[in-house]
């Protein structure tokens, strides 16, 4: 009897469970956080595709921009015509240094456009290391004009163009020149033209004086001093100007009238 009412419990929560059991849901998969932009493609698709090109080639810029994402970055794109003309001085740096110049072309902070307008002054950028350089920025606003340039005499000045790619975490402006970091491309000194020799008056050399055991260096002054030196008092200068002043004649006629008084003297 027992096992017959078991029974009858059994078939009447068999569809219970059933019923249960269908509609629990199991828990649905955590989403997978989305792909980091691929900053070299979005460059691509922006109009920069020989700056994008550039970047491929240089392992190290290439994932030095990938690692910054994270922490947000905003980089500064040439256009192709600006890139093409850079080329020769481009290829000219080793390997180190087209990092850098790629490098520097990007700071490590995601910036709007509106948000860029307002951060006039100095920034680092992804090539700073406080070692070999700087390769700073600084951020000049003119109006609703956005320009960028590199520290120092080099040439670095960028006006901002576009907006190539613009979700955070990640910024990339068009620009209409390479930027040219001063510690590439320092200007070289210009050296000044030697003066031309200048000529000196040949003096004589001065006289010893008594008690000299050598004679001085002959000096600007040193004629004038002779002069002085050699020069009679002013009293003799004086005699002598009276004497030179004399006509010739004046003397003979006194030694003439003094003959004459001594003979009138013996013949009286």
């Amino acid at each position: 009897m027992r096992r017959v009412h078991l029974a009858a419990v059994l078939v009447l929560l068999l569809p219970i469970a059933v019923s249960a059991a269908g509609g629990a849901k199991a828990p649905a998969p955590a989403k997978a956080p989305p792909a980091p932009p691929n900053i070299t493609a979005a460059m691509e698709k922006g109009g920069c595709k020989a700056f994008a090109a550039l970047l491929s080639a240089s392992p190290d810029a290439s994932s030095t921009f990938q690692s910054a994402i994270d922490g947000g970055v905003t980089a500064f794109c040439p256009s192709d015509g600006a890139v093409k003309s850079f080329l020769p001085r481009y290829k000219n740096l080793t390997a180190a240094g087209k990092a850098a110049l790629l490098l520097s072309h990007a700071v490590p902070v995601y910036y709007t456009r509106r948000a860029l307008k307002s951060n006039n002054g100095v920034m680092n950028t992804l090539a700073t290391d406080g070692g070999a350089g700087n390769f700073n920025l600084t951020v000049q606003n003119v109006g609703d004009q956005v320009s960028v340039k590199t520290a120092g005499k080099g040439k670095g000045a960028a006006r901002v163009e576009s907006t190539v790619y613009d979700k955070e975490p990640v910024a990339v402006y068009g620009v209409d020149a390479v930027l040219e970091p001063v510690e590439l491309f320092e200007p070289a000194e210009v050296e000044s033209p030697a003066p031309a020799p200048a000529a000196h008056k040949k003096a004589a050399p001065k006289k010893a004086r008594h008690g000299d055991d050598v004679a001085d260096a002959p000096s600007p002054d040193a004629d004038d001093d002779d002069e002085e030196d050699d020069a009679p008092p002013a009293d003799q200068r004086k005699s002598s100007k009276n004497n030179a002043a004399a006509p010739p004649g004046g003397q003979c006629l006194r030694w003439l009238a003094v003959v004459a008084v001594a003979a009138a003297a013996v013949l009286a």
